[in-house]
């Protein structure tokens, strides 16, 4: 059975919580069906932002709110043991109630990278700790006794009793990644697969792909799998204004590629004709100045390159299309810029009823 075609939006745990819960409530009040929260680390510090714990925030979000989908876009194996995510994600599930918590689930490297740890379990790549630590957190969540050996982690829990306090619906799991590996592992064990910042109709296609050859050697309905995106973007009615926001978040992403994710960044910049090297003065004057600087330094060609769902009402309409038609099933908009709550309301007046 085809998944829904959703559209919701995403923001990084760097924001004041009071801020961010405006946020959420705004988002639900406008129509959004998901409100992501992707955890930040430590390197947004350089730029006058903290990162917070995601999942702590995401529990008081879900209680903020009453109709919106609350997700986890992503947390990461690599900083949590899988026992811990699964003991996380039944607070979100009490929190949210049955049917609004998605667990988004990443091996984010950078993170432990950035605090100076290294990885969990070097001796093994990151598609071995993702496919054991989803496990683990499936198998938690289900309620049956636990007892994992694996080459990453170890796990081991009795099973729940039927008396015990606790939801017992199902929790959709979703697996973030760039390479072709956890894309096909997306396919073939989760409920979908999640795309990083700067996601272009290319990149969704390239996804896609893959994300359903995993899915077939699996023997499962490729069909029955979701496609989040995650799209930076911004909305006004006056023509001058209408792509500031998305310049803004767009440079300090592609700054942050060239700084910290060269590698596993490589697909996205070629899905979307970016070269690092057209890339760096961006990320210089982000050290220099700043995230305003970098903004000024990321041309209207590279904006282009980028694809974000910006401008006017009718632009981000016909954008939103273009993704869909690429195989998005799950748009996972970062909105940025001034007014952000107005922004919101603004896709919630003149964007959303086109897709419902």
């Amino acid at each position: 059975m085809a998944v829904p075609f959703r559209i919701g939006v995403l923001q990084l745990s760097m924001e004041p919580l009071e801020q961010t819960a405006r946020m959420a409530k705004a988002c639900d009040a406008a129509g959004f069906d998901i409100f992501w929260l992707a955890e930040a680390y430590p390197w947004w510090r350089k730029h006058a932002m903290e990162a917070r714990s995601s999942t702590a925030m995401t529990a008081i979000l879900a209680r903020e709110t009453r109709r919106i989908a609350i997700g986890w876009g992503i947390i990461s194996p690599y900083t949590r043991h899988p026992v811990q995510i699964a003991m996380e994600a039944r607070v979100l599930q009490e929190a949210a109630g049955e049917g609004r918590f998605i667990l988004g689930l990443g091996a984010s490297k950078i993170f432990m990278k950035e605090i100076g740890e290294g990885e969990k379990g070097k001796e093994v790549g990151p598609a071995v700790v993702m496919r054991e630590a989803m496990g683990i957190v499936q198998a938690m969540l289900a309620g049956g006794p636990v007892e994992y050996q694996g080459r990453a982690f170890q796990a081991h829990a009795p099973a729940l009793k039927d008396e015990a306090h606790v939801p017992r619906a199902s929790v959709p799991m979703y697996i973030a990644g760039t390479g072709p590996v956890l894309q096909k592992m997306a396919g073939a064990i989760s409920d979908g697969l999640l795309t990083a910042s700067i996601t272009t109709p290319e990149f969704v296609k390239y996804s896609r792909q893959n994300m359903e050859e995993g899915a077939r050697k699996a023997g499962r309905d490729p069909s029955s799998l979701d496609l989040g995106s995650v799209i930076v973007g911004s909305i006004h009615r006056d023509s001058r204004k209408r792509k500031d926001g998305a310049r803004e978040m767009a440079a300090m992403y592609l700054a942050n590629k060239v700084q910290n994710i060269r590698g596993t960044a490589d697909v996205l910049l070629q899905c979307a004709g970016l070269t690092f090297e057209e890339l760096q003065p961006i990320a210089d004057a982000m050290e220099r100045g700043g995230r305003k600087a970098a903004a000024r330094a990321l041309t209207d060609e590279i904006l282009e390159k980028v694809h974000a769902i910006a401008g006017t009402p009718d632009e981000c309409i016909a954008r939103i299309k273009e993704y869909r038609a690429a195989g998005c099933s799950n748009i996972m908009l970062e909105i940025w810029g001034d007014d952000r709550e107005e922004q919101v309301r603004l896709f919630g007046d003149a964007v959303l009823p086109h897709f419902r």
